[in-house]
């Protein structure tokens, strides 16, 4: 049996992206994209089902879409890590699967939003199929935090030799390693807060990429023209203080992630010391996407376009031939079923497949969905009184990053033609229509302009793909769109 390391770093930024298409020098990944991407595969077209933390995480832990595992935003409400979710997906989630299979389980870091608190079960809840448990009790921060340590709180100052959280899930990791049963696979599972805010660097990096601004081309301060209403109430072009706000954001999101840059390289020695590399798959991936000044937008994530909802997504081991770049589409709900194949299980029912299962890192599906639950306050913000109720995640000169009806669905189809289709739940029955083999910045909603017949035939795919479970999700074939292939 072979070992799994994955190692999900929270909130993406485009910057992966670019080095996995080989577009750029400057990065903080360098090690990164050395030791797995270029020792094995970078998918070029990885997506997550939803562009949020919690349910993102969720789906990466079931294999199902977040209309199946019930979680839906951030929230306690939105069932993270609520008690639902504890007596029902998370007892059918990935560790539990391999603990079966008599793996030795390890988690370190960030797990859910609302772990750890009183109403999820406090530090005491420790989920099932875990035998090693060192979770961040609420959500992201560096240092001043607690965590549950095989269900007993543990606390944490602003010590960095002692507490600087991405170094500390190091730490425990490397522990886990050296104290191995030979002989026993293992699963770890690693979730750095980088790069999430509050973007605490590590001391000896905080001068770091002082010369560094979020890229200013494609959509950046353009207007969300022919968008969703929330996409039309950032002022444009920005104001300078937004500007200054998003770059030096990007700047320290960029120097989080230098700590996980060193982490990678010192796990990667650290299975090769022990002479476990050539044994162990290593995938590397993101919860969702970010944004930084796309459509006047400052900073966050949660929306439909690509920026958002590509995710990267590395993968070294056994088998997997260095330098690869592997087009075929893939989702987080498909990291489950892979991880599980690699182990020997026979794959439980879930929305997403293994890639493993077909030649050359196959199967294509043409479509898939896309969805989110969007989140919005009961009373205005105090800062932005005139904006009213409903929104929430307001920023610097009141734009607003989320609202209650900021909940889409979409088809997002790659293979045969390069489109999305998203339906809005709101009161203008909004729709967005991009055509990206010429507009792959989606400036252009082009819902007023494509053949009806194409609008209903989408309209009904994503009716079906709303409801779907299990096989119901990789048979996406409809009048001839959207089918599934195996390449």
């Amino acid at each position: 049996l072979c070992n799994t390391l994955y190692i999900s770093f929270i909130s993406s930024t485009r910057f992966v992206e670019e080095v996995s298409a080989l577009c750029i020098l400057q990065t903080p990944m360098k090690k990164t994209k050395l030791l797995i991407g270029d020792a094995g595969a970078t998918f070029s077209n990885a997506y997550t089902a939803t562009a949020l933390g919690c349910p993102s995480r969720s789906s990466i832990l079931t294999g199902n879409y977040p209309h199946n595992h019930a979680v839906r935003n951030d929230s306690l409400a939105g069932n993270c890590s609520s008690p639902l979710w504890q007596k029902g997906p998370e007892t059918l989630a990935l560790p539990v699967y391999l603990s079966k299979r008599k793996y030795r389980t390890f988690f370190a870091g960030k797990y859910l939003e609302q772990y750890g608190t009183k109403e999820a079960g406090e530090f005491a809840h420790v989920p099932p199929g875990w035998d090693l448990w060192h979770a961040l009790v609420g959500d992201t921060k560096y240092y001043n935090y607690s965590l549950s340590v095989n269900g007993k709180e543990e606390k944490h100052g602003d010590s960095y030799e002692k507490d600087y959280f991405t170094d500390l899930i190091l730490n425990r990791s490397l522990e886990f390693l050296d104290k191995r049963s030979l002989g026993q696979p293992f699963f770890m599972m690693l979730s750095p807060p980088a790069a999430h805010a509050p973007w605490t660097a590590a001391p000896q990096y905080q001068k770091e990429f002082s010369d560094v601004k979020a890229p200013r081309d494609g959509s950046f301060n353009k207007p969300g023209k022919d968008k969703h209403w929330l996409l039309r109430q950032p002022p444009n072009p920005m104001a300078g203080s937004s500007m200054d706000f998003l770059d030096d954001a990007y700047r320290k999101r960029w120097q989080t992630l230098l700590s996980v840059d060193d982490m990678v390289e010192k796990l990667v020695k650290k299975l090769e010391d022990l002479k476990e590399l050539n044994n162990t798959y290593i995938f590397y991936a993101s919860d969702n996407g970010f944004h930084a000044g796309q459509f006047s937008l400052p900073i966050d994530k949660r929306q439909l376009y690509e920026f958002d909802i590509r995710v990267p997504l590395m993968v070294r081991g056994p088998g997997i031939a260095p330098k690869q770049i592997v087009k075929a589409p893939v989702l987080n709900i498909d990291l489950a079923p892979t991880i599980l194949d690699i182990s020997g299980s026979d794959l439980p029912i879930m929305d997403g497949w293994s890639p493993m299962a077909a030649p050359n890192l196959g199967p294509s599906r043409s479509c898939f969905l896309v969805e989110h639950t969007g989140e919005g306050s009961p009373v205005p913000d105090p800062a932005c009184p005139k904006l009213g109720c409903g929104l929430s995640h307001c920023l610097p000169n009141c734009v607003c990053e989320d609202s209650y009806n900021n909940t889409y669905a979409c088809v997002r189809t790659l293979v045969g033609i390069n489109l999305q289709y998203c339906e809005f739940s709101d009161n203008e029955s909004f729709v967005e229509v991009y055509n990206l083999t010429s507009d792959l910045s989606q400036l252009v909603n082009i819902v007023k302009k494509v053949d009806p017949a194409l609008l209903q035939a989408m309209n009904q795919h994503l009716i079906k793909l709303q409801s779907c479970a299990g096989s119901s999700c990789h048979d996406n074939g409809i009048n001839g769109l959207c089918q599934t292939t195996t390449k």
